[in-house]
Order: C-alpha cells, then structure tokens, then sequence
C-alpha cells in the first residue's frame, strides 16, 4: 500500500467516481482504476459499490478513508515542514471548532494566519459532536480545534478566554425591553436546542435545572445559526454563545441573569508546527469574553 493509493480512494469517495477522481488529481483514469484495485487486493476487501448514483464506499471502506485521511494528513504536514522556512509556511493546516465556539475571534485569526503565510492552505469545518471532536484530535487528523470542554493535559489544551452566553428572542417579544433577561422570567417558554451530545445542549440543560426550569423542547438543530434562525422567527428561545449571534440578529440577543459564560480550550496537534503555533497566538489576542 501506498500514500498514492491512500489520496486515489478519498478522492473517489469525495467525487462519487473514478473520472471525476481522475480528473481533480490531474491523471488519466485508468490509472486511477488500477490503484484502487491493487489497493483492495492488498487489503483483502471491497472499500467501493456501485449505485445508480456513484461509486459509494462500503462499511468498511468508510472506516479505511477515515484512518487514510489522517496518514494523508499527517503525510502532507511532513513534507510541508521539511520545505517551511521561518517565514514561509505551506502546506495545509486543519482546523475544527466545536459548534458555537469561536464564531467572531476564528475568522480573525485565520485571515490574519493568511496574511502572514499566504502559502498556507487552511480548512476549516464545524463539528457539532464533542465525541468526535475529541476522536479527531486524538488521531492527529487536527492541527488546532476549539472546543468547550476536553479532557486534555496542559500541554495540548490551552485556555483561551470565556464565551458570555446570550437569549435570542423572537421579532417583538416581551422580554426585549430588558437589558438582560432573568432566566426565571423564561418558565414556560419553548426553546430551540442542539443535539443531545454537543457542548451547547449541555450547557442550556444545567443552566436550565440550576433555575429550576423544566425546557419545553420544540426543535433541535446541528448549527447556531439555524437555532438563531428560527428563535428570531418565534418558534422558540435559544440560548447560544454571543459571538454565534449574526450582527443582523444582535438587537434580538439579551444576556441572561445570572450570568451564563464557558471556558474556550484550544487543543493543538502534538508536535504542532509554525503554523499551529502562529494560529494559537493569534487567538489568544482576540477578545473571548464579551
């Protein structure tokens, strides 16, 4: 097996086809036909099937490309800090944040990352699964994530500051004339919650028993800003850090009383390069508690 064959099979299972895969890796298709079936052979299963929509991967195919992503990952940060000077960082650089967090200081400090390394490619993605989250930073496949909570040492996890928690509220309701909202004042209201295992989910459900409110759950979502969304719509309130706020919808959001905040932990990559390095430092000069 090779690395070769590891960036041929994430390619088709990112494209849904061989001539699509060929063509975003720039090589004629049968070529790429045949390391997917060496590959196969050498590993003694089937990682594709067809389907009237694409070649999909199989079960065990699925769990293949999640450990060939992280040797692929871990491969292209090798030889990006071989060729790096001290200024001159390329490669790519994989950054996660777990939903809610971050959402006004992460666009900064990337587009100041991308100033000061214009060669550095860097993706970013929000997962709303603390678990797998975690999972990922222990594999090596994340060079910096932001979470709420981790169980790391004080090596790898670095805290950043504190999100202040808001109440978003629906066009015209009551409680806007106030500054900030007494919880107990939202007894009896419906909110808009996030999955069962995120962060933010957990932190409105101890906020909510520590009132000694009981939640009266009309809908749950995977993204802030849908929760946002339809909390301005009047289906329900919502509870979500204040930098997850659009700017649009700030007039809508009240602090809460008493205070609601979380710690924000930056975990980096063990054996973190100049660019993991620069980013964290970034981070650290932006303002985390509103």
């Amino acid at each position: 097996m090779s690395l070769r064959q590891f960036e041929y099979a994430l390619a088709v299972a990112e494209e849904g086809s061989v001539t699509a895969a060929a063509e975003l890796l720039r090589v004629a298709q049968p070529s790429v036909s045949q390391q997917i079936r060496g590959l196969e052979r050498d590993l003694g299963v089937r990682l594709f099937e067809r389907t009237p929509t694409g070649l999909v991967p199989t079960a065990v195919g699925r769990a293949f490309l999640r450990e060939a992503e992280v040797a692929v990952s871990a491969s292209r940060r090798a030889r990006a800090t071989a060729r790096a000077g001290a200024d001159d960082v390329v490669g790519e650089l994989v950054v996660a944040a777990q939903m809610g967090f971050g959402a006004r200081q992460l666009p900064g400090a990337l587009g100041a990352l991308r100033g000061r390394f214009p060669g550095l490619e860097v993706t970013v993605f929000e997962e709303p699964s603390a678990v797998e989250l975690d999972r990922l930073c222990r594999r090596g496949a994340l060079g910096l994530a932001l979470m709420g909570r981790c169980e790391r040492s004080p090596a790898d996890a670095h805290h950043l500051g504190d999100e202040e928690f808001v109440v978003v509220l629906g066009t015209g309701h009551r409680r806007l004339a106030a500054d900030r909202v007494e919880l107990r004042d939202l007894a009896g209201e419906p909110w808009v919650r996030f999955d069962r295992d995120s962060v933010l989910d957990h932190v409105l459900q101890r906020v909510l028993e520590d009132n000694g409110l009981s939640p009266v759950t009309v809908a749950r979502v995977s993204q802030t800003a849908a929760a946002v969304r339809w909390a301005v719509q009047g289906l329900g309130v919502t509870l979500v850090p204040a930098s997850a706020v659009p700017q649009e919808y700030e007039h809508l959001a009240r602090p809460v009383s008493p205070a609601v905040s979380h710690p924000v932990i930056a975990v980096v990559r063990a054996g973190a390069g100049p660019a993991e390095a620069a980013l964290l430092d970034l981070l650290r000069e932006e303002d985390w508690l509103a």
